[in-house]
């Protein structure tokens, strides 16, 4: 019953409600066989063309050992996007070893990624193995690298650049060798550009960037999430939820979502807790006093957003077999016209202002 009223919303008043209908319908109803984004992410949920786009770059970096970035707004995924990479990666048989950035006190830092002795320092009572040593041959994750100490900066980077280290208090030298995964939520770029942040440094972990699109960036996925969640926590507490209201559906799509998934899914928790029957009782949604809010977008702003992802994606390739047109499932002539219609150019993008091209068709 809640799959069949999620893969089928009613009409709604609002305009951002139809463009996800419009633009998703196809994808949801497809999706109640299997709700997850692909195969090799079991545990990321949604169908919308920019989240499936991410997670195809990401499954192709890790079938090599390149240095991956992951970049995106807290609550979006990225712990979830770095084991992924490690699980379909060769060392998916090693360790994968995380290490939150911004939860290291700075003066302990070091002693956590490089290990020390006994006696190295006060309270060093014992040795200790650091991150770096426990991820050998296998994956390293740095969560909030954008949190490193500025004055620790270089000891890391010549880790990377040099493959070794010591550990504090000991003269032998270690070699190590484990494919590192970051993740931020900082913009790396200005702090480079505000010397808060090594730019050497910032090259060295940029080898292969993952953006994950924001929550409110894939409206179309939150139905499936809220359902995700809702039957998730209705286990847990041996309730059952089968439906949920339209206009509390319309609701949660339209809100912006400033915690993003997280955020979505403690309100959907909330909902599980509060809700006395077969119907989930939506929880109130309360804003954060500091975040910013976003307005619902048009059904217009919504369509030229989707057609934007499709040719970022296809590197504005309009027409042929692997252009944009063919991923919408659209006439080249008819995008061509959106594109008019929308002010849609590639002029437009902060890239450049590179021409539109064709792909050949075969």
């Amino acid at each position: 019953m809640f799959d069949e009223q999620l893969s089928s919303i009613p009409p709604a008043n609002g305009e951002h409600v139809q463009a996800i209908e419009t633009l998703a319908e196809e994808k949801v109803q497809t999706v109640i066989v299997n709700d997850r984004a692909e195969d090799s992410f079991p545990e990321i949920v949604g169908c919308s063309f920019c989240l499936k786009g991410v997670l195809e770059q990401a499954k192709r970096v890790a079938r090599t050992d390149a240095t991956v970035l992951i970049l995106g707004e807290t609550g979006t995924g990225k712990e979830l996007v770095a084991k992924a990479i490690h699980r379909l990666s060769v060392r998916r048989e090693e360790a994968f070893v995380r290490a939150n950035c911004a939860s290291i006190p700075p003066g302990l830092i070091e002693s956590e990624l490089f290990g020390h002795e006994k006696g190295a320092f006060t309270g060093a009572v014992g040795r200790e193995i650091g991150r770096f040593e426990l991820a050998n041959r296998g994956t390293l994750f740095l969560d909030e690298v954008g949190d490193i100490p500025l004055e620790f900066q270089p000891k890391f980077l010549h880790v990377l650049q040099e493959q070794e280290f010591e550990r504090l208090g000991s003269p032998r030298t270690l070699r190590v060798n484990f494919r590192l995964v970051t993740a931020t939520n900082r913009d790396l770029c200005s702090m480079v550009e505000s010397h808060q942040f090594r730019s050497d440094l910032y090259y060295r972990l940029n080898v292969f960037p993952v953006e994950l699109p924001a929550l409110r960036d894939r409206p179309e996925d939150i139905p499936l999430l809220t359902r995700h969640f809702a039957q998730k926590y209705a286990q847990r507490m041996d309730k059952k939820i089968e439906s949920i209201r339209r206009t509390d559906l319309n609701a949660l799509v339209c809100y912006p979502w400033p915690g993003n998934v997280r955020e979505l899914q403690n309100v959907v928790e909330r909902s599980v807790i509060l809700s006395s029957d077969r119907v989930l009782q939506l929880a109130p949604i309360k804003r954060a006093q500091n975040s910013t809010p976003h307005e619902p977008v048009t059904l217009a702003g919504a369509e030229r957003s989707h057609i934007l992802q499709a040719l970022r994606h296809t590197n504005w390739v309009v027409g042929g077999l692997h252009g944009a047109a063919a991923l919408l499932g659209l006439k080249r002539t008819t995008l061509v016209e959106k594109m008019r219609r929308l002010g849609i150019s590639r002029r437009r993008e902060p890239q450049g202002s590179c021409q539109i091209i064709e792909a050949p068709s075969s």
